[in-house]
């Protein structure tokens, strides 16, 4: 079978891999390609109740590279003495053993689980907004790492996507601050907290200056979370490509039988949703490589440290899309709504629009 870019394989853009700890150091392969940006989280065992870490190129691997999605720390607060990512190569990662110990990503009799992203390696300076950023842009996977210092003031910064991004998750990296997410389906003027379990609301303005994305730039109210001043940001941007990535949201019907079904264009191998109309729930991540079969109910939580569990979100994984199965207000509460990223394990149409049956 031959591809016609990236998108109609979508293994060499994003891909889950799964580890045992050693409680030492060890490199993890079967990527498939040099990973820019990489989420770990401790799944059973030992040590699986442990926060999740995410590293990226563009900070740079190393013992102060972590920033974790569940809470509002500063960067490289855990990765020094817990374990952290030592280095990236062609098919992986390697991971450092840690002065105090591994257990953060590494312990012994722990599992683990891996996802791992392109981007465009090295970044480059980006002129496009009032901001100069750093940019690790893929164009081809419509993602892009953006690192920025910010100004206290409205601002545009440049992400390198030529699409407007239908997703932003973004970090102050040396103050206190929450993660804040920009999703097209909330707007420019919502409020939406990965490293939390609140309903979405109104910002006033604060994070996105009430501006949505263009093709060129992302903008910027006077918040300190998303623009502090002289701060630090990381930015990572996501806009939809046909065949691999959608961004959108739905309505839960209340019934397990007749779960609302989510059209995505491909059969996903990583789901992420958030109930945004109602507080109280977390933001549940599902995929293939952690349960291989329907109903997929073992979920990992962004905004969380608890362990792998089944009491997350139950869905059916399907060549064209999802279907949730269950009828708690994590998944599918009735009249809840819902926003959701997905990234494919292939494509139902590819990305030049041909149904993969015709290929």
């Amino acid at each position: 079978m031959s591809y016609t870019n990236g998108l109609d394989d979508p293994t060499t853009l994003f891909n889950t891999v799964l580890y045992t700890g050693n409680d030492s150091s060890q490199s993890i392969t079967g990527v498939g390609f040099q990973p820019d940006w990489i989420w770990l989280k401790s799944r059973a065992g030992t040590y699986g109740a442990y926060n999740p870490q995410a590293y990226d190129s563009v900070r740079g691997f190393n013992t102060g590279g972590d920033l974790t999605p569940a809470n509002s720390n500063v960067e490289g607060v855990d990765s020094g003495a817990h374990g952290y990512i030592s280095a990236v190569g062609a098919d992986g990662f390697t991971l450092g053993a840690g002065s105090t110990n591994s257990h953060q990503n590494n312990g012994a009799s722990t599992t683990y689980v891996s996802w791992n992203w392109k981007a465009g390696g090295s970044a480059s300076s980006n002129s496009n907004g009032s901001i100069t950023s750093s940019v690790s842009a893929n164009t081809t996977a419509g993602f892009s790492i953006v690192s920025y210092t910010g100004t206290g003031a409205n601002a545009t910064v440049g992400h390198g996507l030529g699409a407007a991004p239908a997703m932003i998750i973004q970090k102050n990296r040396i103050d206190g601050q929450p993660w804040w997410v920009y999703h097209s389906s909330i707007g420019a003027g919502g409020q939406l907290r990965l490293s939390g379990t609140d309903a979405a609301g109104s910002d006033g303005g604060v994070l996105w200056n009430s501006t949505a994305p263009t093709s060129t730039v992302f903008s910027l109210g006077d918040n300190g979370g998303s623009n502090g001043s002289s701060d630090a940001c990381i930015a990572y941007c996501f806009a939809e490509k046909q065949g691999y990535s959608k961004f959108g949201k739905y309505v839960g019907s209340g019934s397990a039988s007749s779960g609302t079904f989510i059209y995505t264009g491909f059969k996903p191998a990583w789901v992420m949703n958030k109930a945004t109309s109602i507080s109280g729930e977390n933001w549940q991540i599902n995929d293939i490589k952690r349960k291989t079969f329907n109903v997929n109910s073992t979920s990992l939580f962004a905004n969380s440290h608890i362990a792998e569990s089944s009491d997350g979100m139950y869905i059916d994984i399907l060549s064209n899309g999802f279907k949730a199965r269950e009828t708690g207000n994590g998944t599918n509460g009735s009249g809840v709504s819902y926003i959701y990223a997905a990234f494919a394990e292939s494509p139902f149409v590819t990305s030049t629009g041909v149904p993969t049956t015709a290929r």
